[in-house]
């Protein structure tokens, strides 16, 4: 192991250069136009792999962007690794408030990250971090210190709901059989109290619509005498939470598992700094579900959030109509035993309920995904925790993230195999915002780590 992270310590600053290329390609997969960036993408990632010592490599096609898959098999008797990522970024827009272009990678030392932080998009989501499995791969191939064999997919869908990938696994079961499965697409709580994600909470999204009249209306002539579909929809949003912070869909919380006080302590341990935690996000005071921390308020219990909402006129100067329409986008985080498709039935009955018989409702699903948790008496989290105590000479402790991967329940039930959620970001890493960035010491204990793990599983 020694010899391998000598490796990793020589090759640092080329392992950087290598990554500002891959993120200098504006692979934005929710966008028609950088098609062609997605596809030039896929092909130097492979490129990557290939050089990295993995055989097989093959850019496989899908409905959608390409899959790139990999290998190195010693031994069919040896445990197999499967490791995911995705090349595929978000759209950098607003494109003003980037201190510097997206695409034109920088290192700039901030507060949080002394030693410097790579800017550019996708370098924490998720290039710079499925890049360290890469490099980790490489440096274990030169030293002749792969324990065990490892798989890649790296997937180009991941921004728009990896709608290609669970075809492409169910029709590759037998290509992508493994014993774990190894992500690196979340973050650690701090640099200063590093942390293995044990839980992902699922989603269910929906686009909403409330009509009301059959045009658009002069509201000098006609206000005050009929229904306004934005201040409808307005209350109707604001009737979803009451002022205990508690969801008000019937049957909202049926399912909803119950976390033990033992483990609400265990994950209390880590240090949640109110004040900080205002600071970081420009608030005077926060707010939530009464009787949980901010902790558990953003891991282990569902949400119900607002992303978006318009209707009527919204152009320069003043157009005074009443709308016939508003419209809303609304998303709720999910916990274990909740499932996309009964919350968004659930909330479908209740946004019915609570419109006034003035106007018409339409609900429309999006996306979903289920939760996901990895239990800590596992193997998989066990050499997870040890690889990362050892490259940052830290306790590491369990940490259940707020956010949604829904492939790895999709993982779990094609191909049963457990994913560890090894990710190395911060939560403050501005990921889907301008000026996204990834801390250099975070990139480099990554790499470190990684090997680690992989000697620790093999055991």
């Amino acid at each position: 192991m020694q010899e391998t992270l000598n490796y990793i310590n020589e090759n640092k600053q080329r392992f950087v250069d290598e990554l500002f290329e891959l993120l200098r390609i504006p692979s934005i997969s929710a966008d028609p136009a950088y098609k062609e960036d997605v596809l030039k993408c896929a092909d130097v990632v492979a490129a990557h792999l290939k050089n990295a010592g993995a055989d097989n490599v093959e850019v496989c096609q899908t409905k959608g962007y390409p899959i790139v898959f990999g290998e190195k098999i010693l031994d069919k008797s040896l445990p197999t690794v499967l490791v995911y990522g995705h090349y595929d970024v978000q759209p950098a827009d607003p494109l003003e408030l980037w201190t510097k272009p997206p695409f034109e990678p920088y290192i700039e030392k901030t507060e949080l990250h002394p030693e410097g932080a790579i800017f550019a998009r996708g370098s924490a989501d998720d290039k710079g971090q499925f890049f360290m499995h890469l490099k980790a791969f490489e440096a274990m191939m030169k030293t002749n210190a792969l324990p065990c064999n490892v798989k890649f997919i790296l997937e180009g869908e991941e921004e728009v709901g990896s709608v290609s990938l669970g075809d492409w696994v169910n029709e590759n079961k037998e290509k992508l059989a493994c014993d774990c499965i190894l992500i690196s697409d979340t973050h650690i709580y701090s640099n200063e109290q590093p942390t293995v994600t044990t839980g992902l909470r699922g989603l269910s999204y929906v686009e909403v619509e409330v009509e009301g009249p059959n045009r658009d209306l002069h509201s000098g002539l006609y206000g005050g005498a009929v229904p306004n579909p934005i201040h409808v929809l307005s209350r109707m949003i604001a009737n979803l939470i009451d002022e205990n912070g508690h969801i008000t869909i019937d049957g909202f919380y049926d399912n909803v598992e119950t976390v033990s006080d033992a483990d609400r302590a265990d994950m209390n341990k880590l240090k949640d700094n109110p004040e900080e935690f205002k600071k970081s996000i420009g608030l005077s005071n926060i707010e939530g579900e009464k009787g949980y921390t901010t902790l558990e308020r953003t891991s282990i219990r569902p949400t119900l959030d607002c992303n978006g909402i318009w209707g009527g006129y919204t152009g320069e100067g003043a157009k005074t109509v009443i709308p016939s329409k508003a419209f809303a986008k609304i998303s709720m985080r999910l916990v274990p035993y909740q499932t996309p498709q009964e919350i968004t039935e659930k909330f479908t009955k209740y946004f019915e309920k609570i419109a006034p018989d003035t106007v018409k409702i339409k609900v429309t699903p999006h996306h979903g995904g289920m939760p996901y948790v990895l239990p800590t008496d596992t193997k998989e989290f066990a050499a997870a925790k040890q690889a990362m105590e050892s490259a940052f000479g830290k306790e590491v402790l369990p940490y259940r993230g707020g956010g949604s991967i829904p492939i790895t329940a999709m993982f779990e039930q094609v191909l049963g195999a457990k994913s560890v959620l090894m990710g190395f970001g911060l939560d403050s890493d501005a990921i889907h915002s301008p000026n996204e960035h990834y801390g250099l010491f975070n990139f480099y204990k990554g790499i470190e780590s990684i090997p680690m793990f992989f000697e620790n599983y093999s055991k």
